[in-house]
């Protein structure tokens, strides 16, 4: 298993995987060292993040591998269906894997959701649009979201 660090603006990136995909991205609040030399099984998934981050990707094509039980890469795959800048309920989510009664189930699925950002767990919100439920901290889903807006609002001063 290769890693790399990035530094992103919601802290460092830690990217984990090798020729079969990327099995892991998650942040990391402690500084860490950052190497120059990055790993070639993972030089397409840091160009693409570092680009995500620059506000010059809206996908990512690189191959994903993540370790789960059968329920929760379906919720992942679902996940993996939430349009750029667009958000979902987990009842909603839960709907459109054919239970709306397995919300709880759900959302522990999208808390245990290993590639940061690639799997866009934070595009899913409660049903009155809230901010909860994110492992990363509500503060970094909220960055994200904000992010992704396809219309920013311009600032009053320059």
């Amino acid at each position: 298993m290769k890693t790399a660090f990035i530094k992103t603006p919601l802290g460092t990136a830690k990217i984990e995987g090798d020729l079969h995909g990327i099995t892991s991205i998650s942040v990391i609040d402690r500084e860490t060292e950052m190497k120059s030399n990055i790993s070639p099984e993972l030089e397409e998934a840091v160009r693409q993040i570092e680009e995500y981050f620059l506000g010059k990707r809206k996908e990512f094509t690189f191959k994903l591998n993540p370790t789960g039980t059968e329920f929760q890469k379906k919720v992942w795959d679902e996940l993996l269906k939430i349009p750029f800048g667009k958000t979902i309920s987990y009842l909603d989510l839960s709907k459109k894997l054919g239970d709306p009664k397995a919300i709880r189930a759900v959302a522990a699925a999208n808390g245990k959701n290993p590639i940061w950002i690639v799997i866009p767990c934070h595009r899913v919100v409660g049903s009155k649009g809230e901010m909860v439920g994110y492992a990363g901290g509500i503060h970094r889903k909220k960055w994200l979201l904000n992010h992704e807006r396809t219309e920013k609002q311009q600032s009053l001063f320059p």
